[in-house]
C-alpha cells in the first residue's frame, strides 16, 4: 500500500537563500508564493516565538495553494516558559489563530526544553488538553523522556514522538506511537549546517517507507539551502518507491 508523505522545510523567510533557491530579484514578500510552487508543506518556527496576528494567518492562507499544508511550532509560552503548566489559556489561544488556516492547518509541533525533565503526572496532564488537536506532534531534548512510561503515554492520547535528528546536540530515538509520523532533520553531522549525504536520504525514504502511515519531514538545515536541496531530493527517492501522493488534510 502507497504511503501519503510531506516535505518541506523548517521555515522559508531565509535572507542566505537568495541567490540559491529564491531568485536574486525577487521581493522577500513572495517568497513564500515561490516555496509554495516547489513544496506542499512547511514547518513555521515564527509561531513559536511569538504568536502571529490573525491578519497573517489569514495572509498565510491565502497565499498558498489548495492543498498547502502548515505545520506550526508551537508558543515557548506554552513549553519553554510555563513549562507545559497552566498552560489551558495560551493554548487555547493559539489553537484559536491556528484554525483560521482552514483546512492547511496540518500538525501542531510542541518542542520541549533541554531542560525539562519527564514528569509523568506534568505530562498527562498537559496531554489531556491536547484533545482537540487532529495531529500533534512532541519534540523532546531531555535523555530523561526516552523512556517507555512517555512512549505509552504518546500512544494513549494519539500524539506522535518527533523523530529528531540534531547531530549529537540532544538525545535521538526512533518510535512511532501514532498514526503519522512527525520528523525533523537539523542535520546529522553539524546542527542546521550539515547537508544530508544519497546515502542517508535513501536510509530515511526506507524508514518512511517501513512505517507504511502518513509522513512529515522538516528539513531544519539550511544553511547555505541545503535543507530545500535535501527535501526535493528526498521526495525524488520517496517518489520513486511510493509515489507522489499528498497527505490528507486534518482539521482542528
Amino acid at each position: 500500500m502507497d504511503t501519503p508523505y510531506r516535505i518541506g522545510t523548517s521555515g522559508w523567510n531565509y535572507a542566505h537563500w537568495r541567490g540559491r533557491f529564491y531568485p536574486e530579484k525577487l521581493p522577500a514578500s513572495k517568497w513564500l508564493a515561490h516555496y509554495a510552487t516547489h513544496f506542499d508543506t512547511v514547518e513555521c518556527n515564527a509561531t513559536f516565538y511569538r504568536l502571529p496576528s490573525e491578519k497573517t494567518f489569514q495572509n498565510w492562507k491565502a497565499s498558498t495553494p489548495k492543498g498547502f499544508l502548515w505545520a506550526l511550532k508551537a508558543s515557548r509560552l506554552i513549553t519553554h516558559y510555563r513549562r507545559l503548566q497552566d498552560v489551558q489559556g495560551p493554548l487555547e489561544e493559539f489553537l484559536s489563530r491556528a484554525r483560521l488556516l482552514g483546512e492547511k492547518l496540518g500538525p501542531v509541533l510542541f518542542q520541549l526544553p533541554p531542560s525539562l525533565h519527564y514528569d509523568e503526572a506534568l505530562f498527562e496532564d498537559f496531554a489531556s488538553l491536547l484533545s482537540p488537536l487532529s495531529e500533534a506532534a512532541v519534540e523532546v531534548r531531555h535523555r530523561s523522556w526516552i523512556d517507555d512510561r512517555f512512549l505509552r503515554q504518546l500512544q494513549a492520547h494519539g500524539l506522535a514522538f518527533c523523530l529528531s535528528d540534531t547531530a549529537g546536540r540532544y538525545p535521538f530515538h526512533e518510535a512511532v506511537t501514532a498514526d503519522f509520523v512527525y520528523i525533523r532533520l537539523h542535520g546529522s553531522q553539524k546542527l542546521y549546517a550539515s547537508s544530508y549525504s544519497e546515502a542517508e536520504l535513501h536510509l530515511w525514504a526506507e524508514k518512511i517507507a517501513s512505517w507504511n502511515r502518513p509522513t512529515y519531514v522538516y528539513f531544519d538545515n539550511d544553511f547555505e539551502a541545503h535543507a530545500v536541496f535535501n527535501a526535493r531530493r528526498l521526495r525524488e527517492i520517496l517518489g520513486a518507491c511510493l509515489g507522489p501522493l499528498p497527505a490528507a488534510s486534518k482539521k482542528v
